[in-house]
């Protein structure tokens, strides 16, 4: 009995008290890399997250691994944004709306440029994300297309620069004080979206791909 009593005092921490320290030092770095950009101190996301030093570090063994774990993060964030929109039994392009809208409020524009300047865009976990991204974006397009409501000539790729462009400024240059504008001026992009359209745009529909090769 002692012996078993022993052993359980030795025991490591649930599971889910480990899960939750991790998500806690997830959203502090997301917070932090939005308004101070991606060379904040590691230090002060632990401060921030509540838990000390060792436990960033249990979790993430150098600031790469940290960084990468906050951009899947969002992008599952936004692909639950698509699910939920996906779910809306009424207008689908009010889904569009609301999809676009909740991914601006993930300040994806904000953390594109740590995906090119800090760590592998190829890593697997990256890809992965990525791809599921795509997928529900597409899906949430393809039903507004179907329903006559989103203009013929546009791409995901189309959608996903505007999001970014338009939710800038990037990290840590004021991106919190350009709240205000972020949505007016999404709403001023999706207004020219809606079919029929009233122009002719110049080139062609832009694919994930091509955004990938840009």
């Amino acid at each position: 009995m002692q012996t078993a009593i022993a052993a359980e005092r030795k025991a490591p921490r649930p599971r889910a008290d480990a899960l939750r320290n991790r998500e806690r030092i997830v959203t502090a770095a997301r917070e932090m890399f939005t308004e101070l950009g991606p060379d904040v101190p590691l230090d002060d996301i632990a401060r921030r997250a509540g838990v000390g030093n060792a436990t960033v570090y249990r979790h993430f063994p150098d600031r790469d691994a940290l960084v990468r774990e906050v951009v899947c993060s969002v992008m599952d964030r936004t692909v639950q944004a698509g699910q939920a929109a996906l779910a809306e039994t009424g207008d689908a392009f009010a889904a569009l709306e609301h999809f676009v809208h909740a991914s601006a409020d993930e300040r994806v524009g904000a953390l594109c440029p740590m995906v090119s300047s800090t760590f592998d865009r190829h890593h697997p976990d990256l890809e992965d994300a990525r791809k599921r991204a795509e997928k529900i974006i597409e899906e949430v397009m393809d039903r507004a297309r179907a329903a006559g409501q989103l203009r013929s000539d546009v791409g995901v790729g189309d959608l996903m620069i505007a999001v970014a462009q338009l939710s800038r400024p990037p990290a840590g240059t004021g991106c919190l004080n350009a709240d205000r504008f972020v949505h007016r001026h999404l709403q001023l992009f999706l207004d020219g979206l809606r079919a029929p359209a009233s122009s002719v745009l110049p080139g062609t529909a832009m694919t994930m791909e091509d955004l990938r090769q840009a």
